[in-house]
């Protein structure tokens, strides 16, 4: 890291960098001119180099020998993915609003203001809503499906929880641990803290430089970390409600498939000959659902036994605390 300016910050933002060498300049001038028009000098720009094979760096560190009280510079040995890096610029951020955009000039630093009109209401976290995306369909259709799924599934109404310009009040950040694939998560894991949460529509524009660095493959990731958020925000204290949940569910569909064997098992008896069950798939499959119950609901007794331990551990130090104070 580059920096010869450790005095508090009003803005941070933290951009993350992958093989956008001919953007670098063109987003550091658009940032510099909206800060200059809102008249806001105290701000400071974090450039991550998340392993770009281009001539990034050398533009990042250029910009810094240039502009070394606004610009920090951090670079990772190779590509460890947005998270990581957007982790590793809020650790390094000094601002009381952190803002983070990609570096492609899809997203507008003309925006700001926006952002820190709505931070002024009571937000603490404001997302990006791209209403009108200039992106292929390959990109957008899939996105939209997502957003939908995780706006149903976690009850954290944004259109558009993908969009990488955001602006945070700190506090939001110091209390999120970022990796994986949650960093489009933190809209979610922010509401299950009580943080408020808005958003602003923003102008989306046309990728004129680079070429995208996702594919299908990071929805895969995603909604496995979309498992993982909804573990960890609805059921971190009652692990029995999730496994227990799914045991009945699958005990259920077992349930009901021997159920429907032992009718056809008893026509059989009356005379209709409809066949043996013993050969029949659905006899196993109903055994296998219903052994798969057991076990998940079994699996959910001991995570609550275990949740209640640590629960209870906690409590008591909470309470030895509070008595060595008082003594």
């Amino acid at each position: 890291m580059i920096s010869n300016n450790n005095l508090p910050k009003q803005l941070s933002f933290v951009i993350p960098v992958h093989n956008e060498e001919a953007t670098l300049k063109i987003l550091f001038d658009k940032i510099s001119e909206v800060m200059l028009q809102e008249r806001i000098d105290n701000y400071e720009i974090i450039f991550i180099d998340d392993g770009s094979r281009d001539r990034s760096w050398i533009e990042i560190s250029n910009l810094v020998n240039q502009y070394p009280s606004l610009i920090k510079a951090i670079k990772l040995r190779r590509n460890f993915g947005k998270s990581a890096a957007l982790s590793a610029g809020f650790r390094k951020s000094m601002g009381k609003v952190i803002f983070t955009l990609d570096a492609d000039l899809q997203d507008d630093p003309a925006e700001i203001p926006n952002f820190l009109q709505h931070l002024e209401l009571g937000f603490d976290l404001v997302s990006g809503w791209r209403k009108k995306r200039n992106d292929p369909l390959s990109k957008t259709l899939p996105s939209k499906l997502f957003n939908t799924v995780t706006s149903i599934l976690t009850g954290v109404q944004l259109h558009d929880i993908n969009c990488g310009f955001k602006a945070y009040r700190k506090e939001v950040l110091d209390s999120i641990k970022v990796y994986g694939e949650l960093h489009r998560y933190i809209p979610v894991l922010a509401n299950n803290l009580g943080f408020k949460i808005g958003e602003v529509v923003v102008e989306h524009h046309f990728r004129k430089h680079g070429q995208s660095k996702y594919g299908w493959e990071r929805y895969a990731r995603g909604f496995i970390d979309l498992l993982t958020v909804l573990a960890t925000t609805h059921y971190l204290h009652k692990p029995g409600h999730l496994f227990g949940g799914l045991g009945l569910f699958f005990g259920s569909i077992g349930f009901l498939s021997l159920t429907y064997l032992i009718i056809v098992w008893f026509l059989n008896l009356g005379g209709m000959h409809l066949g043996p069950i013993g050969t029949r798939p659905l006899l196993f499959f109903g055994i296998l659902c219903t052994i798969l119950s057991v076990q998940l609901i079994s699996l959910g007794i001991l995570a609550e036994l275990i949740t209640r331990n640590v629960d209870a551990d906690y409590v008591d130090k909470q309470i030895a605390e509070v008595l060595d104070e008082n003594c």
